[in-house]
């Protein structure tokens, strides 16, 4: 097992310290920053968390991690002010970084472009806004890959293609809401190797009421959508008082029906039409019925050929950011309750809530959630440490 501060000191000792001279400082930045991981894995929110639990752990610290600690435990002040002077940029290229290290790529995996705002980091008195990160999930390795800040007088469109030059896309699958179909984003995934499926909404008035008016018109013929498509599928599920059943038809864009489509946006090969027809179980005991079907119909752009069945699934794995990631960090660590906003403070601890919720994932020696593994870390230290030295622990 390698040790932990050699790790960390391999993707986060060439960051610059902010304080100044490292000779007129009582405490080393890697020092500071195993400390606030190791508290992070362990179930810490706040910086005064951190130094509670560098004073708990302080011969642990020192002895099984290295860590000179020769003034003592750094001070909840000293945390709250590395973190709002350290540059984010850098040290979230150092978690990209990180990451890779834990990441085993698959071909064809898919790789979800979504947004979160940290919804308590605004602050009234400065006129600063709540902080909104768009981020990459990877959802085979089920890791947050990358994380870039939307700037204040910008948005996620112009975020997305600096996140997008953090990553190794080659023979990935990019999904991304409405919001980020743009015909830049396109061009940015094709020209670095990989693939989209992008949502298809009114945002893009023209095409979408060109695609649904097609599929609307093609449905109403004797063959319906299934004998214009170039391949279809269904699946039927039943779970949580419910029935799904989902519908998917595949469209070869360059046929001719979208040719200004297919000239606009790089590399669009595909229309995808998919259907979700959900009927609830009634409230009856004694009856199996189900009520009338909800049906709701989604439009995306492809780049990929037309084979239904991996369409379907790659739309539905780009859903597992939401629940695997955003709702995580909510509810096993609270980010959206951190008061946390003074200069660049919010940027990195988010910063270090993913690469926390990334080490906890890559862990399986235990089977439990998030929150059961973060408190399995602050009882038990071999555990602890299995945690920090990552794939090679």
């Amino acid at each position: 097992m390698p040790s932990p501060q050699t790790t960390i000191a391999a993707y986060f000792g060439k960051l610059p310290d902010p304080r100044g001279e490292a000779r007129a400082l009582r405490h080393e930045l890697l020092d500071i920053l195993t400390i606030a991981l190791c508290a992070m894995l362990s179930g810490a929110e706040t910086f005064t968390d951190m130094e509670r639990f560098g004073k708990a752990k302080f011969d642990w610290l020192r002895e099984r991690l290295g860590l000179s600690l020769a003034y003592g435990v750094p001070s909840h002040d000293t945390f709250g002010r590395l973190f709002a002077r350290l540059d984010p940029k850098p040290f979230a290229q150092a978690f990209a970084e990180w990451t890779q290290g834990l990441h085993s790529q698959t071909q064809g995996e898919v790789i979800a472009l979504d947004g979160k705002t940290l919804r308590r980091s605004f602050d009234t008195a400065t006129g600063q806004a709540a902080l909104h990160l768009v981020t990459a999930w990877a959802s085979e390795n089920r890791l947050v890959l990358a994380q870039q800040a939307v700037d204040e007088k910008s948005n996620e469109i112009t975020a997305i293609p600096l996140l997008l030059e953090m990553l190794d896309i080659r023979g990935c699958v990019v999904t991304a809401d409405a919001l980020n179909t743009q015909k830049t984003i396109a061009q940015k995934v094709i020209a670095q190797g990989g693939d989209y499926v992008l949502a298809l909404k009114e945002n893009h008035a023209l095409l979408h009421a060109d695609v649904a008016g097609f599929c609307d018109w093609a449905r109403a013929r004797p063959g319906g959508l299934t004998e214009m498509a170039v391949d279809s599928t269904q699946t039927r599920e039943w779970g949580h008082g419910r029935q799904e059943v989902r519908r998917c038809w595949c469209l070869e864009a360059t046929s001719g029906d979208w040719p200004e489509a297919v000239r606009q946006w790089d590399g669009l090969r595909t229309i995808v039409c998919i259907e979700s027809e959900r009927r609830q179980q009634t409230s009856d005991p004694n009856t199996q019925s189900l009520s009338a079907p909800q049906c709701e119909r989604r439009y995306y752009l492809s780049s990929l050929p037309g084979e239904a069945p991996r369409l379907l699934k790659t739309v539905r794995d780009h859903w597992g950011i939401e629940n695997s990631q955003h709702w995580v960090l909510d509810v096993a660590f609270d980010e959206d309750k951190s008061r946390v906003r003074k200069d660049h403070a919010a940027k990195n601890l988010a910063t270090l809530r993913r690469l926390a919720l990334n080490l906890l994932r890559k862990n399986t020696s235990d089977k439990g959630g998030v929150k059961a593994k973060r408190m399995k870390a602050a009882w038990n230290h071999d555990y602890l440490l299995t945690i920090l030295c990552g794939p090679n622990g």
